[in-house]
């Protein structure tokens, strides 16, 4: 009798450890299954940022419009990142100096004048910051050497192209626009500017236009295009001719 009470309370003693063992298994399980869906989310949710081949909806329509107003995609504005959405991507990519991987990530999208709703969100300084930075780029690679009015004047033409309907309305658009301006195509673009070049940006972002409404700008000792020779001229500074 004792020993069948013994033996009783031992397998009671295992029943309930083996329900214990049962209920914290349970728990586990639960708990990685939980962690898996929330580190898919996060993994998911970072790869929708970007745009690349497979992705589909308004941005890839973005990406598509420009890189076809600017000569470098002509298939259909689907809002379909396929193969040749990749590949002109790759080639706006390879002509701007940027990494050449055919994903449309921060700084690609940034060069297209393509700004995320996370970039929507951040404030106008920062929004300011980057622009200032951009148009000092440009300014350095193209205008370094002359005289600071005409450095401010090649930065209005920027801004002028962003105001006119021929040309892309942003400000990393118009300067990234194939063909649109030396510094690109050399790679100068990628220079640290000064501090002159960056004052004459602000300048030129602040509204002082010296080159009177100009869209174009050239040197006649070195310009070899007929065309742009036969464009109103606006004014002269230093070795540039600025026109409409």
């Amino acid at each position: 009798m004792v020993k069948n009470n013994i033996l009783e309370k031992s397998n009671k003693k295992v029943s309930v450890r083996s329900r214990k063992g049962k209920i914290i298994l349970i728990i586990l399980l639960i708990l990685i299954t939980i962690s898996g869906i929330f580190i898919f989310s996060f993994e998911n949710s970072e790869v929708e940022a970007l745009s690349k081949y497979g992705s589909r909806g308004e941005e890839v329509k973005q990406i598509q419009t420009k890189l076809k107003r600017w000569g470098y995609y002509n298939g259909n504005v689907d809002g379909i990142y396929g193969s040749q959405t990749q590949e002109a991507v790759r080639y706006f990519q390879r002509k701007n100096g940027l990494s050449v991987d055919g994903i449309a990530g921060p700084k690609t999208l940034e060069a297209m004048g393509i700004y995320s709703s996370s970039s929507n969100n951040s404030s106008s300084s920062t929004t300011n910051s980057n622009d200032v930075n951009l148009l000092a780029r440009v300014i350095y690679g193209e205008a370094r050497g002359e005289p600071y009015t005409g450095q401010v004047a090649v930065g209005a033409v920027v801004l002028n192209r962003v105001k006119s309907s021929s040309f892309p309305n942003t400000i990393s658009g118009v300067i990234y626009q194939s063909g649109a301006f030396d510094a690109v195509k050399d790679g100068q673009i990628n220079l640290s500017p000064d501090s002159t070049a960056k004052k004459a940006a602000q300048d030129a972002l602040n509204g002082w236009d010296p080159s009177n409404g100009a869209i174009y700008y050239f040197n006649p000792a070195t310009a070899t295009n007929k065309w742009i020779w036969s464009r109103p001229m606006t004014v002269t500074i230093g070795k540039h001719r600025f026109c409409k």
